[in-house]
């Protein structure tokens, strides 16, 4: 059986705009949910992605739901593919790339194997996966779901969540707390300036950041 709820409301461009200026990093300096295994890495280097989730979960060794979806996708939406473990069958290849980038997806997160390379790389399509494979996904007619939750790197992900992805890593945001994630990232990339603006004038990494005080208030005397 397949299962197919509506798509999410895109992503609002001035919002994705900001968030294109945040690194995955940066968030991971003061946050600890929402980010995917990052054995899921991307296929390309200097790449940064953000949109809203279109969730698929699929069968092993199954595509057909996953070339179903390719009439349904919108230009800037993050395709985010549950393969149910398989790791072994590739359910993203060079077909999908043409398709995907005449489409205008903004890219594609899959815990689970992709494959052609090097299409990918010269169509500079962004593919987070597993790693490569060349045994493929078949139209095996199994089923599957459209914008249900799925789980994906060790993240719940529903259709909507704001997805965030550069070569450092994929993290998923609540739509609710997009704005507050932006703004304190945004103001720790500054931080991070002034920061590097005094060490290129001679001074200490941890005086500047306060570790030594730290260690020094808590240090148990020697005998």
């Amino acid at each position: 059986m397949y299962t197919i709820a509506d798509l999410p409301a895109p992503l609002d461009p001035a919002r994705r705009q900001r968030l294109l200026e945040c690194e995955t990093a940066t968030i991971g300096h003061f946050r600890e949910e929402g980010f995917v295994d990052p054995e899921i890495r991307c296929q390309l280097d200097a790449v940064r992605v953000a949109g809203v989730a279109v969730t698929l979960s699929l069968p092993p060794g199954d595509g057909t739901l996953l070339n179903h979806a390719m009439r349904l996708l919108r230009p800037g939406d993050v395709l985010v593919i549950d393969r149910q473990g398989d790791r072994r069958h590739a359910c993203w290849g060079g077909v999908l790339t043409e398709v995907g980038s005449h489409l205008g997806l903004a890219g594609v997160i899959i815990d689970g194997t992709a494959t052609d390379l090097a299409t990918l790389r010269a169509k500079r399509f962004p593919v987070w996966s597993r790693g490569v494979s060349s045994l493929t996904t078949k139209l095996a007619d199994q089923g599957g779901a459209m914008n249900l939750p799925v789980s994906v790197g060790g993240v719940v992900v529903s259709a909507g969540d704001v997805v965030l992805a550069d070569e450092n890593g994929v993290v998923v945001l609540p739509p609710s707390e997009v704005d507050a994630v932006i703004d304190h990232t945004l103001e720790l990339q500054r931080q991070e300036e002034r920061i590097l603006e005094r060490l290129a004038q001679g001074e200490c990494l941890p005086d500047i950041s306060g570790a030594s005080a730290m260690v020094e208030h808590r240090l148990t005397p020697s005998n």
